[in-house]
């Protein structure tokens, strides 16, 4: 029998995204009555520890806790922990899976395959026939995949895409974007995993950018070029610290995103984002323009407690802030994103068949507004078109859309015969060497 709301959810992942986002808004659903038991699982019990004992979680959420895996005392360490504690759940709950992009395509099947529904963070997977793979599962079994890009929940975007839909702006025809994260993300366990062989700063947060120019105009990704700076983290791990990526679209508009782990840690803002898209129609210009560092809001602290008491601030994404209960409530987009999520899979759970659930799924992707593996896996095409591109110092790869969908290098700007394994599961990709 399907489980009737609220839904149990397992996260599996603890760290930054877990403590700033998603658990904050999985504890207001709960007390909500949209859900029900939370699980966070990880590899080891010291960053659970560090969530649970949150000093701004448990004053927002007083009473309120998760069960862990592994327990506060274990020492050792568990990779593969999530497989049981997902095996164990009853049909039909909710997954997150909150854990670096390429653990990501594992973890999902894994969830579908012992049918939960699953919400991933961005980006889904790292390849196109990975998503096509998860698409055909999840709707065979009749089962959501949302993928939580959650800056298509920002007003201002939803806006833009009304308007932008309705032809007000005219055609898009050049743009820029650009999110750098702060500097501390190197002295995290970033270091750990963000490697040159592993991802990128194009990969890790463009395709926020790269994602909402799809979503606000329509427009598909036909060719992609990036370019990155190479550094090394305290650890010595080589990485991708910056990068600049440049973004050809179906009517020949330009996207321009560039993206790194260097926002000044001293500066009043904890990054740096934004986009602007020209747009032209006929004889008038058109322009989308939203900074999404600044939003108006600059606050400058008297009581000694913040190290930059000088910051702006964003109430739009995430905020906790007094309500008519206890504790905080979470407001903004990056709340608005998981409860959209959440309220998708319990409607899915509604549908009295599989019939009937899969007609629901295909009404979901049909909307276009919560991302999912059927209606936005040319976020996938990009992904994997940028990773080739990077590896190969800027080169030009196109995406192909006839037949099946693909990847593949402009004028034979890689070496015949050269490999290197970029995915997960070992798959070798032609790059220069």
């Amino acid at each position: 029998m399907a489980p009737t709301m609220p839904l149990q959810v397992t996260v599996i992942g603890g760290g930054m995204i877990t403590h700033d986002q998603i658990l904050p808004s999985l504890y207001h659903l709960q007390r909500l009555g949209r859900v029900g038991t939370i699980r966070v699982v990880g590899r080891r019990a010291a960053p659970l520890r560090e969530l649970a004992s949150a000093p701004g979680l448990k004053e927002a959420f007083p009473g309120q806790s998760f069960e862990p895996f592994p327990s506060p005392d274990d020492a050792d360490i568990h990779p593969d922990l999530y497989e049981r504690v997902v095996a164990d759940m009853p049909p039909r709950n909710l997954v997150v899976v909150a854990t670096p992009d390429p653990l990501h395509h594992a973890m999902t099947r894994h969830a579908l395959e012992h049918d939960q529904h699953v919400l991933v963070v961005k980006p889904l997977v790292l390849r196109y026939r990975e998503a096509a793979e998860l698409e055909r599962l999840a709707l065979a079994r009749g089962l959501f995949v949302g993928v939580e890009y959650h800056k298509r929940f920002d007003r201002r975007a939803l806006e833009a895409r009304k308007s932008y839909r309705a032809g007000r702006f005219g055609q898009f025809r050049l743009g820029e974007a650009k999110l750098i994260e702060p500097w501390y993300y190197r002295h995290s366990n970033f270091q750990n995993w963000f490697t040159r062989d592993v991802t990128d700063p194009f990969t890790y947060i463009g395709c926020h950018y790269t994602d909402l120019t799809c979503f606000i105009t329509g427009l598909r990704p036909v060719e992609v070029s990036v370019q990155g700076v190479t550094g090394a983290f305290p650890n010595g791990n080589q990485a991708f610290m910056w990068s600049a990526a440049r973004v050809t679209f179906d009517n020949g508009g330009i996207l321009s995103v560039i993206n790194g782990l260097g926002y000044p840690d001293a500066g009043a803002g904890s990054n740096d984002q934004g986009i602007r898209l020209f747009c032209e129609s006929g004889d008038a210009g058109g322009l989308i323009d939203h900074n999404d560092q600044d939003r108006g809001v600059a606050h400058c602290y008297a009581d000694g407690r913040s190290p930059h008491p000088f910051r702006y601030i964003s109430p739009d994404y995430m905020r906790l802030v007094p309500w008519q209960g206890d504790g905080l409530a979470p407001v903004g987009y990056g709340y608005d994103s998981i409860e959209a999520h959440v309220a998708a899979a319990a409607r899915v759970n509604d549908a009295p068949t599989l019939e009937a659930r899969q007609a629901t799924l295909s009404d979901i992707d049909a909307r276009g507004l919560l991302a999912t593996p059927a209606n936005s896996w040319v976020n996938e095409l990009v992904t994997e078109a940028g990773r080739l591109s990077i590896l190969n110092a800027g080169a030009r790869v196109a995406i192909r859309y006839d037949d099946e969908p693909r990847v593949e290098p402009i004028n034979d700007a890689l070496r015949p015969g050269s490999t290197l394994s970029t995915s997960s599961d070992g798959t070798d990709i032609p790059v220069c060497q």
